[in-house]
């Protein structure tokens, strides 16, 4: 960068908070209360800015302006979601300042190459990490470039309060240096705890391993994965859990698991069965698994976390539908309908599977125990290598493969911890 002209040396005065370990801009401010009255605060950590004055290299910021608002115009899918692309275009069309790349007034950090006697400030360093990390040193001479290029252009997934610095800053950074810039950004929300961003240094929050410690980590990812839509701010409940826990994976996930087991070790002495000949509720079933798996694929892709999760619950809720209305304990009481019999269990069998793989990436351990429940192992290999593209392919299964009827994939929850 600072070969190509883009960094120069002056003067820089402005609002400093230490917790973010960063110049402010006086938009950025709110004013104090309380001990802070009549004071300008840091938005994020509610505490007086210092006013600092250094001799500092800055980078020539101001020059990408219009070359990133064109950018983004003709690439609005770089920067996610909509509400992260507006403000990164309206913090641009406000106009840019030039920024202070090194710190003088600070002793400890990493040295400006060309001048020991400052250290390259803090934020600057943090994005060059994304380059030098996967070896932008061997890209930069030719000697090894194989490692840079299979990693980047990368996609950032980042909390929404540094959003500048990586939609804004490290894209101009990487034009100033020539470099591809990022596949996309994807903004983030915060978790709340009384409308307010949980944080360390107001020591506002839930510590994670209470929840976890009570309904394990499983049920901990999926929460947050369903009930926060990602990329938007969301409020944790533990009533909330506790009542997603019980009725989508106790009684829904955990609860369909188990009958099928219990049932195909009653009927069929734990041998996952051949199925017979389709009818029209099997077939509404096989459509479904393929339709939510092209749908939760799809989703993925497009960092819809919440809607991934959903279009698998549906194939959950209309196997279970399907249990009641085909109540395959019924059809055992009649040997003229064991291949129907067999059909039924073996269609909730695939299901299971399908659910297993789109699962997978949010409850690995509980999705790891379904996988050896329905023998599934032996025939497929190991769920991890899975893959969600092909889950919706039917007849993965292999009839004759043995079952396992283990503990419940979600047990029954003791009282809620009186602490929270």
């Amino acid at each position: 960068m600072r070969e190509n002209g883009f960094v120069t040396e002056g003067s820089y005065e402005g609002p400093y908070c230490v917790g973010c370990e960063e110049f402010k801009l006086p938009g950025d401010l709110t004013a104090g209360t309380g001990d802070n009255a009549g004071k300008e605060c840091c938005p994020v950590h509610s505490k007086p800015v210092e006013i600092l004055k250094e001799n500092n290299y800055f980078f020539a910021l101001t020059k990408f302006q219009q070359p990133l608002i064109e950018h983004y115009q003709k690439n609005k899918n770089r920067i996610q979601p909509e509400s992260a692309y507006n403000e990164v275009m309206s913090f641009l069309n406000q106009g840019l300042q030039d920024i202070s790349m090194s710190r003088s007034s600070v002793n400890w950090g990493i040295e400006v190459p060309w001048n020991t006697e400052q250290v390259i400030y803090v934020w600057f360093d943090a994005l060059l990490n994304y380059a030098t990390a996967i070896n932008y040193a061997g890209f930069a001479d030719n000697s090894n470039p194989e490692q840079f290029n299979k990693y980047w252009p990368a996609v950032h997934l980042v909390g929404k309060d540094i959003l500048r610095f990586h939609a804004v800053y490290w894209p101009a950074m990487l034009m100033a240096a020539g470099l591809p810039l990022p596949e996309k950004v994807f903004a983030h929300g915060w978790l709340l705890v009384g409308g307010e961003k949980m944080s360390k240094s107001k020591l506002t929050g839930i510590a994670p391993e209470q929840i976890v410690d009570h309904f394990g980590s499983d049920a901990f990812r999926y929460y947050f994965m369903r009930a926060i839509a990602f990329g938007q701010d969301g409020s944790f409940s533990w009533e909330d859990i506790s009542a997603r826990y019980t009725a989508e994976l106790a009684n829904g996930l955990g609860n369909l698991a188990s009958r099928l087991t219990a049932m195909i070790e009653k009927y069929c002495g734990a041998v996952l069965p051949t199925p017979g000949q389709y009818q029209e509720a099997d077939n509404a079933i096989i459509n479904l698994v393929a339709a939510s798996t092209k749908a939760a694929n799809t989703a993925i892709d497009n960092f819809e976390i919440q809607q991934a999760v959903s279009a698998t619950k549906d194939i959950i809720d209309q196997v279970n539908l399907y249990v009641t209305e085909q109540a395959p304990w019924v059809l055992a009481k009649n040997p003229e309908n064991e291949s129907r019999l067999h059909t039924v269990l073996y269609v909730i069998s695939e299901a299971l599977r399908a659910i297993a793989v789109l699962h997978h990436p949010v409850m690995p351990i509980a999705t790891e125990s379904l996988w050896q429940m329905l023998g599934a192992k032996e025939s497929l290999g190991d769920l991890a290598d899975q893959s969600i593209i092909t889950a919706g392919d039917w007849g993965q299964l292999k009839p004759g493969s043995v079952t396992s009827k283990l503990d419940s994939l979600f047990p029954r929850l003791e009282e809620e911890p009186t602490s929270v």
